[in-house]
């Protein structure tokens, strides 16, 4: 079958304006004449600021699978893509319609469930360990995709995302102790030992944005969707950062997915990889906890993130402590 054959018998299309990505993409479902529903993403950098700022196109996701890596996603993990061809600077993917299997922020992950997640995270990074396929995103522009200096050379601090990351690093420095606000904000400056230390730490493809929102469960399979920001780089940068994103919908402790995690991993897991998978959320998501631990409108989402912050602030310390980089 050509490319974007499968779109051929079309008969009914609904745009898609109330999905919870931000990054720029747009969404499209389908309904084919033999009731099959799919859903068609369009990308492209003039849009699309994550892909803009992690290297452009063509999308990693239609380069994974295009080149067969989904192929060979070890057994418990899947993913939507059923198409995919690039048009100009456009990169269109045809994804299967996951429906509301595919999680919301109003969707919580039971511990079992949670816990068989990480296990199935844990085996994506033990199948391609030591072994990433080529064509991800460069691990420096994903680890970097929220400092100050980038939003500001790429003159994309009037996108609404990246106005938030902004202001969430100004009120960093007051919300988070010297000793940890200063080197944290010193990586944002000079990211250099950050990333040289990842690229010695055990390597693996790591989905880049994992999340529950990024994620759907079709029977016991865990489905990732959105792998655009998709690197080359340790496994615990994808736990890191699905606690830091996503412990608050979680029915577990961060204490509890790091140790499922860690428990699973084997070799692509060590307390050192583990200090930096953590020291990377804080670059990469700290204004998020920041800015929603002092300005969050609703006062008790406000002092449940001011406790998130304090664990990030402790694991942060540690990280640094420890020698890692």
């Amino acid at each position: 079958m050509a490319a974007g054959d499968v779109l051929r018998d079309v008969v009914e299309r609904t745009v898609v304006s109330d999905h919870v990505g931000k990054s720029g993409a747009g969404l499209e479902r389908v309904r084919l004449r033999d009731g099959r529903a799919l859903v068609v993403k369009r990308v492209d950098p003039q849009h699309d600021v994550t892909l803009a700022l992690t290297g452009g196109g063509p999308s990693r996701e239609f380069l994974l699978w295009r080149d067969g890596v989904f192929d060979r996603l070890p057994a418990g993990i899947g993913h939507a893509v059923v198409d995919g061809w690039v048009e100009g600077d456009c990169t269109v993917l045809v994804l299967r319609d996951l429906g509301d299997r595919v999680l919301s922020w109003d969707d919580r992950l039971s511990a079992d469930r949670a816990a068989r997640t990480m296990t199935a995270i844990a085996s994506l990074h033990r199948s391609f360990l030591c072994h990433p396929p080529p064509g991800l995103a460069p691990l420096d522009l994903v680890v970097t995709l929220f400092t100050p200096r980038r939003i500001r050379e790429a003159a994309v601090a009037d996108v609404d995302l990246m106005r938030l990351a902004l202001r969430g690093w100004e009120l960093f420095a007051d919300a988070v102790p010297a000793d940890v606000a200063g080197p944290v904000l010193a990586l944002l400056d000079e990211p250099a030992p950050l990333v040289a230390a990842l690229r010695r730490a055990p390597t693996t493809l790591a989905h880049g944005d994992l999340a529950t929102v990024n994620m759907a469960f079709e029977g016991d399979d865990l489905v990732l969707i959105d792998w655009a920001m998709a690197t080359q780089g340790p496994g615990t940068l994808d736990v890191a950062r699905f606690v830091a994103g996503c412990s608050s919908v979680v029915d577990a402790t961060r204490e509890d997915l790091l140790g499922w995690y860690r428990a699973a991993a084997g070799p692509a897991c060590d307390d050192q990889t583990m200090h930096l998978g953590l020291l990377s959320a804080m670059v990469w998501l700290g204004w998020n906890k920041a800015l929603d631990a002092v300005e969050h409108p609703d006062p008790v989402v406000r002092a449940r993130e001011r406790a998130d912050l304090d664990w990030w602030v402790q694991a942060t310390r540690t990280a640094l402590q420890s020698g890692a980089i």
